[in-house]
């Protein structure tokens, strides 16, 4: 996903359009829209790429229901009946069919309109583009559906047959296989709008390929969500099924299995983690520490740090180090595994770090993002920023200035506007409005204010 626009939705009320890179930082002050804007990243994704009907209340977001999403104008004007979004993504990718080989890095368009349906919101129109290519399903309760395609020699409508609409409500996952049907199989249920021409061979191959830009299965992986507190450190981690969790639960068994099952996993693993916890200072060593002799059997997880001239230090137990070390271990763990999703939504994931420790995160950042691999960066500290500033100034990274996107998300009467903000090859903040410069100054002046009140 490269842009993102939203209207009517939460906090936003005119139609925000945000730019996405490699790497995107979101700040701002607390309630104004910057989780919000996550959540909507994955359910847009859903939306797309599996057809299916977003949920809002999905850990590690929960934005209520209808009411609680659709923007609320005060006074007469009330609360909005649907709100939208979308993105654009640039395709960039091989697809192999009928033994020949294509490319493709045109531009892909992306939209969804909400609806109330009972108190949940569910999509009421859908759309999907590229170049002159574009279908757009109408949804509607107890209605035909409607099926409208384009392409630049004219535009066709299909309304789904009642046991055609009944299939999809068992199975939501259907959705473009649904609404590409007519295209693909070819069946003569297409009817021509407003005297459009009949359907060609060249208009089914648009569509067609239309339809592969958002089959997930040539897609790849949904977005990892991480959540703003991780779960709490514990003594004797007993082995349990590894899969992903947005609180890092389930990141301790991840690592005694790799620990267990494939040693040269397990080393590259330990080597980055460890470059990361040498330069945060966090830790110098981290260990799986058995408890059996089987990685079916309990075990613990520690730490070490070295002291002058690399002398070791005792292994300690994750619980029994600073509470940082246990928050961000999930963070760069899912950051440096071999299945890692190509995008990531990291809530504060400098959470409970010391400043130094925040700005390390910043560097790893930079080596991390790029064209395979997206974060979506949810911060308040200055720290990370000033650090990844620095870094593409000084080339520390591949990154390039404008492989950063800085979202200044800024405060309005009953709404809130998204600033979208560059750098320079100098490492400077480009396009920022005066309330940026202000935000960052007030929360210096109230760090400092604070310090001299408690005598720090």
């Amino acid at each position: 996903m490269d842009q993102i626009t939203l209207k009517n939705f939460r906090c936003f009320r005119e139609q925000q359009i945000a730019r996405l890179a490699p790497l995107t930082l979101l700040v701002g002050e607390n309630s104004t829209g910057k989780t919000s804007f996550m959540a909507m990243i994955r359910a847009l994704w859903d939306a797309a790429y599996l057809g299916i009907i977003p949920d809002f209340k999905e850990a590690p977001y929960d934005l209520g229901s209808f009411d609680e999403i659709a923007h609320y104008r005060g006074g007469r004007a009330g609360r909005a009946s649907e709100f939208k979004a979308g993105f654009n993504a640039a395709s960039n990718r091989m697809h192999r069919r009928r033994k020949a080989a294509k490319s493709d890095d045109r531009l892909h368009r992306f939209e969804a309109a909400f609806g109330r349906r009972g108190t949940a919101p569910a999509p009421t129109r859908w759309t999907y583009a590229q170049d002159d290519a574009a279908m757009t399903i109408h949804v509607a309760e107890d209605m035909p559906w409607e099926v409208r395609y384009r392409t630049g020699r004219g535009e066709w409508v299909w309304r789904a047959p009642a046991e055609q609409a009944a299939r999809f409500r068992v199975n939501r996952s259907l959705l473009p296989h649904f609404a590409f049907y007519p295209v693909l199989e070819e069946n003569g249920h297409l009817k021509p709008v407003d005297d459009s021409p009949k359907v060609t061979a060249d208009d089914r191959q648009r569509l067609e390929w239309l339809f592969f830009q958002f089959d997930s299965t040539f897609t790849g992986q949904r977005p990892f969500a991480s959540a703003p507190v991780r779960s709490k450190p514990r003594r004797t981690y007993d082995p349990s099924r590894p899969a992903r969790d947005p609180e890092g639960e389930t990141i301790p068994m991840y690592l005694s299995t790799a620990f267990f099952e494939d040693k040269k996993s397990w080393k590259e693993l330990k080597d980055a983690l460890e470059r990361f916890g040498r330069e945060a200072g966090l830790f110098d060593e981290i260990a799986v520490k058995p408890l059996g002799k089987r990685g079916s059997e309990p075990f613990q997880m520690h730490v070490r740090k070295f002291g002058r001239r690399a002398k070791k230090g005792p292994l300690r137990n994750l619980i029994d180090v600073g509470y940082g070390v246990s928050q961000v271990l999930p963070v760069i763990t899912e950051l440096f595994r071999d299945d890692a999703t190509p995008m990531f939504l990291l809530q504060q994931p400098e959470v409970h770090l010391h400043p130094s420790a925040q700005a390390a995160l910043g560097s790893l950042f930079c080596r991390i993002a790029g064209k395979q691999r997206r974060l979506v960066v949810e911060t308040h500290s200055d720290h990370m920023l000033k650090r990844i500033r620095m870094d593409v100034r000084d080339g520390k990274a591949a990154l390039k200035p404008e492989d950063v996107s800085i979202l200044f998300f800024e405060r309005g009467d009953l709404d809130v506007r998204i600033h979208s903000l560059r750098l320079d090859r100098e490492g400077n903040v480009l396009d920022a409005p005066d309330s940026y410069g202000r935000f960052f100054l007030e929360e210096t002046a109230r760090s400092l204010w604070s310090k001299s009140e408690s005598g720090g």
